[in-house]
This record gives structure tokens, sequence and C-alpha cells, in this order.
């Protein structure tokens, strides 16, 4: 019974995730390029703020930095160019 009740918790889970990823793509499509680089340049900000606070994040090697520029551009990547 504990069991059975485990297993329907996670399938409500996972549709409830599914139902605020849909919401979340609807909200995404009504933005505009403005909207867009807005964010970019609020996350840039926001990054200079972190280097400032952390100094130490500028010790790491370009080498790792490469690898998770690569590692976090390669889904978007797919999906513009390579995905039919």
């Amino acid at each position: 019974m504990i069991a059975c009740r485990r297993e329907s918790r996670r399938y409500l889970a996972g549709r409830k995730g599914i139902k605020m990823l849909n919401r979340l793509n609807e909200r995404v499509k009504k933005l505009t390029v403005l909207d867009i680089v807005l964010t970019k340049w609020s996350v840039l900000f926001g990054t200079i703020i972190i280097v400032k606070l952390l100094p130490e994040l500028l010790n790491i090697g370009y080498p790792i930095l490469v690898i998770l520029m690569f590692a976090f551009a390669a889904k978007p990547i797919y999906e513009m160019y390579f995905k039919k």
C-alpha cells in the first residue's frame, strides 16, 4: 500500500512538472527580442556582481570554462541547427 502511494506521488509530480514546463513554454513564446536582450544584460551584470563578491572564481582555468561553455551550449545549438 505504501509503495503504491509513493509511486502515485511520483506520477503526479511528473505530471505537474510537465504542466509547469508547458506553461513556461507558452510564456516564453510571448517574449520579444528586446525582452531576451534585456534578460541577457541582466544576467551579465548579475554575473559581474557575483564575481566581485567571490573573486576566487577568477582563478578557474580557461579549459574548464571552455568545457562548461560547450556543455551548456550543446542543447540549444542542437535544437536550433540540427533538429528537424
